[in-house]
């Protein structure tokens, strides 16, 4: 079997079959005629009365040569006998065909004698399963695509339903079978099949039923797919096909693609159409994306965080679980929409190692912006804070807090991987720990943000002294950080590639970069003087003078 794919309409597929009887009185014949011409170079007897005899033996329907296009209908013997009888024809296509049988015997009757046709109005199911399978060559190995679409049935039939709308068939099929799986996969996608048959009887005994045999199974969907089985031979060995009874004779037959092909002009009208099309189908695209983009005001970076939680290890207890939020600092804002907090859902552990890790894959999304006209003298805007609790879940349905941390979102677009450790309060006392094991309930925080540095707190030095806490695990984090701001198109166009977008939203870059250059001479200069130091008397002359010369 094999499996095609054709973007070209499917009526012009044209199939060559050749069919020859290999056992037959033809071959018996010649053979017989080889030995008697070898006779007659000796003299022993005369090849002219022989050769009449021979000959009068052999008959037409041994070999058969036809050329048959898509879903063209050729009647059997058995057909032709049966609709020939207008009592016979009970349906619409029944009386179809009886009228074309009449039309083909006032024509001089069919042209076709062994090699018929079941088209895919007949009514013809299920063939290649009660019918014998044609033997092929033991080298042919199919392909692992033509192995997959060997094991789905297309059909085209619908499910029978009741008044209610449910299938008559079994709902429910606790252990199926293989093949109940092969026979009840339906596809939606339309199928039409065609079969190339050969009617096998001896000669003069054409029409009967058991000497049918399928030469070819042809089944072409919606999407251009053909499925031809048995392939094509395409310069391989023909393939034999031995039938039932006591006799066995044995036949050969080859099946050759001879469908039409393009000429050079009629390629090139065919390639005008489809770019003609592909121009359409972009403008049509074009009107329904349309060219004006949604951008941000002047001035404002909007920031795109596409994150993920991925998993959390080294926790004391299971069923772990994640409540996180995005705190913004001043001059950031987000859509009225946007939701800045979630929970992850509860996850077991499994062991990896030495430790025990909670895989949520929990994805999760930001989207906020940074406007800022007037910014501070010498400061610069503060990057939003993801904060996140790591809870666990008790039997008794009692949580317990397990640890709290914090990220960073970084301040440069692309995919970040983070990895933040996490601590959690304790309080001394074994009635502490009792509490937490057997009733739930620890210590935590009223406000997360003091994992940093409290959103309530105004002055320079926070203290902390008497806060106990301990290391608990770790959480890894992934983020896709995208920003959108106006003046990357104003870099592009200013040719000013090395100078970032927060340098354009209130010159902070600027400021820092004159910070971090007078530093680095202050820096330079108190090197320079310790290197005066150690050098002698002559020589220290001679620095001070550069020296004055350099200050000057």
């Amino acid at each position: 079997m094999a499996v095609y794919r054709s973007h070209d309409p499917v009526k012009n597929l044209r199939i060559r079959v050749r069919l020859q009887h290999v056992t037959s009185t033809t071959n018996f014949s010649q053979q017989i005629q080889e030995q008697a011409a070898l006779l007659q170079e000796k003299g022993l007897i005369e090849l002219s009365s022989f050769s009449a005899q021979s000959t009068a033996g052999g008959h037409h329907d041994d070999e058969e040569d036809i050329t048959i296009n898509w879903q063209e209908k050729l009647f059997s013997q058995f057909e032709v006998d049966l609709f020939r009888l207008e009592s016979a024809c009970q349906t619409p296509l029944d009386r179809q065909y009886h009228n074309e049988i009449l039309r083909l015997e006032r024509s001089g009757g069919r042209q076709n004698r062994r090699i018929f046709t079941y088209t895919d109005y007949d009514r013809y199911t299920n063939l290649e399963e009660h019918c014998q399978s044609v033997v092929t060559p033991e080298e042919k190995k199919p392909t692992f695509l033509a192995e997959k679409m060997a094991n789905v049935r297309r059909r085209r039939q619908e499910r029978r339903t009741t008044e209610g709308g449910i299938p008559k068939s079994g709902l429910v099929v606790w252990e199926p079978t293989e093949e109940f799986l092969k026979g009840s996969h339906v596809l939606n996608t339309p199928v039409q099949t065609m079969h190339v048959m050969a009617d096998l009887g001896p000669y003069g005994k054409l029409g009967l039923r058991e000497n049918e045999y399928v030469l070819c199974t042809i089944r072409v969907d919606s999407n251009g797919v053909i499925t031809v089985k048995p392939d094509f031979n395409s310069n391989k060995e023909p393939y034999r096909l031995e039938t039932a009874g006591d006799k066995r004779e044995l036949w050969r037959y080859t099946m050759e693609n001879v469908s039409t092909g393009l000429n050079a002009e009629e390629q090139d009208r065919e390639q005008r159409v489809y770019r003609d099309l592909y121009s359409r189908h972009k403008e049509y695209l074009s009107s329904l994306v349309g060219q004006d983009f949604e951008m941000v005001p002047p001035g404002t970076l909007r920031l795109l965080i596409n994150g993920e939680i991925i998993s959390a290890e080294g926790y004391e207890y299971d069923s772990l679980y994640v409540h996180f939020f995005l705190d913004l600092p001043r001059c950031w804002s987000s859509p009225p929409f946007q939701h800045l907090s979630g929970v992850t859902q509860t996850c077991n552990t499994k062991s990896k190692g030495r430790e025990n890790v909670a895989y949520f894959c929990y994805p999760f999304t930001f989207e906020v912006l940074l406007q800022q006209d007037v910014p501070s003298e010498g400061s610069a805007p503060h990057w939003p804070v993801l904060y996140f609790e790591v809870l666990s879940l008790g039997y008794w349905q009692r949580y317990r807090t397990e640890g709290y941390g914090y990220l960073i979102i970084p301040d440069t677009p692309g995919c970040h991987t983070v990895v933040c450790s996490t601590w959690r309060p304790v309080q001394t006392g074994t009635v502490t720990e009792l509490r937490r094991f057997f009733i739930g309930g620890s210590p935590e925080l009223e406000d997360l943000t003091y994992a940093r540095i409290p959103g309530t707190f105004k002055g320079n030095r926070l203290s902390r002294f008497g806060f106990r806490s301990e290391t608990t695990g770790s959480v890894s984090i992934r983020l896709h950080c995208i920003q959108q701001s106006r003046d990357y198109i104003d870099a592009s166009a200013l040719r000013k590639q090395r100078q970032s977008v927060l340098d354009r939203l209130g010159k902070f870059g600027q400021q820092g970069t004159i910070y971090s250059i007078l530093e680095a001479f202050q820096k330079a200069r108190q090197r320079m003087l310790e290197a005066q130091q150690s050098l002698p008397g002559d020589l220290l002359n001679t620095a001070g003078a550069v020296e004055l010369q350099s200050t000057a």
